[in-house]
């Protein structure tokens, strides 16, 4: 297929695009590149890759994927659900392949995860259903929490599910909810001021806007004495205490896969929405000593990750 593609002088094309900058997607993208030039698509060969970054700039999904539209390429690949539901508006034909998306049948990404129909499907990224398996994990490491700060994109249709849901969670486990909205990078300083005194540990909803100012919110959230749970490993590498949830790079890796079907013939109607099977806990010991916490050798040893 691909030499045919190449004697007509046009390789498939792929428009993958983030609603994140190059630097933060850049480990997920190395990791789709690489499976995709394991299944025999070699960028610059086999396949023509086009890569557009919405840089936390909402307003520019659509214009990237009408783009993509307009040019005709032969899947679009992206992730989180805002840019999932542009490329949907954008074309009801092009295939959509979502490395990861949040509840996407609740947010009307697809019309069921066996059956998505229409021209999307992808990875689930359990982000909802994993909050109260995160908070769990923070009770278990600091029992002293009763109040807890959930901080979220007030605008990000994902990051509302996921708070609603860390809402009925906390409750379940007794604790005292303390609501932290931001919109903005601006609304981010405000929002710790709001929070002092009000908090024993800080629940970071995981979000495209939030992701961009990982490093500064985790910085806050130590000066505020604040514990945090976040939902990727990468929080925690940018300085939070712990973390809980899929393996991000072996998601992008099965979403290659997809797009590897997609790019030989098959429909996105017929490949079924997955969910992932590996997740991480990862804890900052060096966060964990700034904060006085003390952590459990069994919690320690249940750990995938512990960054020193």
């Amino acid at each position: 297929m691909a030499a045919r593609a190449q004697q007509a002088g046009k390789l498939p094309t792929i428009g993958f695009f983030s609603p994140r900058s190059a630097a933060a997607a850049r480990r997920s993208v190395a990791a789709l590149v690489q499976r995709l030039g394991e299944l025999g698509w070699i960028e610059g060969r086999t396949v023509a890759i086009q890569y557009r970054w919405a840089d936390e700039h909402d307003e520019q999904l659509a214009v990237i994927a009408d783009e993509f539209a307009r040019l005709k390429v032969d899947v679009i690949v992206t992730h989180a659900t805002a840019p999932v539901r542009a490329a949907k508006q954008a074309t009801a034909v092009i295939p959509i392949v979502f490395a990861s998306a949040a509840d996407p049948v609740s947010n009307g990404l697809v019309a069921s995860l066996s059956r998505p129909g229409g021209n999307v499907t992808g990875i689930s990224s359990l982000t909802v259903e994993l909050a109260g398996k995160r908070l769990e994990l923070l009770r278990e490491l600091i029992p002293s929490v009763h109040r807890l700060a959930i901080m979220s994109n007030a605008d990000g249709p994902g990051a509302v599910r996921e708070m609603a849901d860390a809402q009925a969670a906390a409750r379940t486990l007794g604790l005292e909810i303390v609501t932290s909205e931001i919109r903005r990078a601006e609304d981010i300083a405000p929002a710790f001021e709001a929070l002092k005194g009000r908090a024993d540990a800080l629940y970071v909803v995981t979000d495209p806007l939030v992701n961009t100012n990982r490093i500064r919110i985790n910085a806050l959230a130590l000066g505020a004495r604040l514990p945090t749970m976040h939902g990727s490993r990468d929080y925690v590498e940018a300085g939070g205490l712990i973390s809980y949830g899929p393996d991000v790079l072996s998601m992008y890796r099965r979403a290659a896969e997809l797009v590897d079907k997609i790019l030989r013939g098959a429909k996105p109607a017929d490949i079924p929405v997955e969910q992932p099977t590996r997740f991480n806990l990862v804890v900052n010991l060096k966060t964990a000593n700034a904060l006085g916490l003390a952590i459990p050798e069994a919690f320690f040893a249940r750990a995938d990750q512990v960054i020193e």
